[in-house]
């Protein structure tokens, strides 16, 4: 007896000391996981994570389109294609090597679901509902208490785990201090999570509302405007999948329709362009200003504090798309500004030329609007931009380059970054970064794709020139998918066998090239790191 009672005391004191072990384990376990998702201050495990995140994303729609099925009529794709054509609806790049009708309305449905999972809104709502506000807040509160007092390090995993914590702006008031002009019953630290949480729901329902609405709309214009029904009769296309796949591109910013002409076949259907635009507008550039927007409409008709929480304290929420009321502002007139400066050069070089071309008045004014406005993010066209002079061609360049949030002002310009501590300024690191590096690597791409396209630069160089391939480069950084095609017609040496297509320029590049520009894409989605 005595034996086992010994047994059973080792075997009991080696449990209590795994069982120790494990607990140990387990809180550091949960600091790492509180520090590897706090998107705020480690902004390498968010490149980390969001990397890995389109790489999955990507490589599963590959999957899924190789192992879907084809329409009866469609030869098997090459999965070079299949790769390329994933990618580029999880980046929202839009960059095509084959014509969109050959997918198969399967096929249609996983690429609308790539789309909305690779939206830059999307992502952010992803980041805000599921990471989790008292998750972020807590580490941080912990890790400028173990910055200010070096002997707390030790403690890091307990007290992640307790939930000790501060709010840092907080940190000299009491740990239970009420908000002045706010709910008496929450406290400043609560106020905020509370506020973070209910943006959360108030972002994604902003973007499914703004998708239903398009949709439906886009399936009413079909199904009353005899020209745009026939359209998608004759292709065989639904006017269901059209509708849906078409409102989450444009809101996603992505690009891509339905048909192989993209919107050049409806660049006569005002209407269908004009309720476009805004879902353009609503899901990219003017998302900042029209999420502060619904916000404050929500605060004056709920009456709850949490929205006016929001406006007053953006910085204090951490979401980047929440900015100020001034940023706001500015944002918004830039963004008419640009508009309205692209527009007046785009007609003033292309009103009585070729690509508006069988279009009166009306219908050159919509269509020539709603190029501009597709222009810095979406690129959904309705010109073919082999045609437009190549003085408009670098407009397009220049704007597709521009971030989406550009003010030109330094608003920010004053404010100290306090995350450094430094003193250095965000313009300036607005200027460092987003002015200069991208150039430092894109160029040396556009030489790169240059040389592996290089006989075809000697061979049809009217199709294949600097100008176009640069083009093709910064629209895939962008992510927009502005492209000048190819075009059988401009061989120096033509080809009887060659055939009008109606995908973009490097549907016609070598695989090489292609896996460049698979790269770029990939870049342009986490170029927002480099800032």
């Amino acid at each position: 007896m005595g034996i086992f009672a010994s047994l059973g005391e080792k075997f009991e004191q080696l449990y209590n000391n795994s069982r120790a072990k494990m607990s140990s384990f387990r809180t550091y376990f949960v600091g790492f996981l509180c520090s590897l998702f706090d998107f705020h201050e480690l902004q390498l495990n968010s490149f980390v994570f969001q990397f890995f995140y389109y790489i999955i994303l990507s490589v599963l729609g590959f999957l899924a389109l190789k192992l879907s099925v084809l329409k009866a009529t469609t030869i098997r794709l090459a999965d070079l294609d299949l790769f390329f054509t994933a990618v580029s609806a999880s980046t929202v790049s839009s960059m095509s090597t084959v014509e969109m009708e050959l997918f198969s309305n399967t096929q249609l449905v996983i690429i609308t679901a790539l789309m909305l999972m690779g939206g830059e809104i999307f992502t952010s709502m992803l980041r805000l509902n599921f990471v989790g506000s008292n998750f972020t807040q807590k580490i941080k509160s912990i890790e400028s208490r173990v910055h200010d007092n070096p002997s707390t390090s030790r403690n890091f995993p307990a007290k992640v785990e307790s939930g000790l914590v501060v709010h840092p702006q907080l940190k000299d008031e009491k740990p239970n201090s009420i908000v002045e002009d706010g709910d008496k019953s929450l406290s400043g630290e609560h106020l905020r999570n509370c506020s973070i949480k209910l943006l959360g729901h108030v972002v994604i329902r902003y973007i499914f509302v703004i998708q239903i609405l398009g949709a439906g709309l886009i399936f009413l214009y079909v199904s009353l405007v005899p020209s745009a029904k026939e359209v998608l009769k004759n292709k065989g296309i639904q006017m269901q999948i059209f509708s849906v796949f078409t409102a989450v591109s444009t809101f996603s910013n992505c690009g891509f329709v339905p048909t192989n002409e993209n919107m050049k076949i409806f660049k006569k259907n005002s209407g269908l362009l004009l309720f476009l635009i805004p879902q353009v507008l609503l899901g990219n550039t003017l998302f900042a200003p029209a999420l502060r927007c619904v916000i404050w409409v929500l605060g004056k008709t709920t009456k709850r504090v949490e929205y006016g929480y929001m406006l007053n304290n953006s910085r204090e929420i951490g979401y980047n798309y929440l900015l100020p009321s001034v940023h706001s502002f500015v944002m918004a007139i830039v963004v008419l500004v640009l508009i309205v400066f692209e527009f007046l050069f785009f007609c003033s070089m292309e009103w009585n030329s070729e690509a508006l071309y069988g279009l009166d008045g009306n219908e050159k004014f919509v269509a020539s609007l709603f190029q501009v406005v597709n222009l810095r993010h979406t690129g959904e066209s309705v010109f073919d931009l082999s045609i437009v002079t190549p003085a408009v061609l670098v407009v397009f360049i220049v704007m597709m380059y521009l971030p989406a949030r550009t003010s030109f002002f330094a608003i920010e310009g004053h404010e100290t970054d306090v995350k450094n501590g430094e003193g250095k300024t965000k313009q300036k690191r607005l200027m460092g970064h987003d002015t200069f590096s991208p150039l430092t690597f894109l160029v040396p791409f556009v030489i790169f794709i240059c040389m592996t396209e290089r006989d075809k630069l000697k061979e049809d160089p009217l199709n294949f020139n600097v100008l176009s391939i640069a083009l093709e480069v910064i629209s895939a950084y962008a992510n927009v998918g502005l492209s000048t095609g190819y075009h059988c017609a401009r061989q120096l040496k033509p080809d009887p066998f060659c055939k009008p297509v109606w995908y973009g320029f490097v549907g016609r590049w070598s695989a090489g090239g292609k896996l460049l520009l698979v790269i770029v894409m990939f870049l342009g989605k986490l170029r927002k790191f480099g800032k």
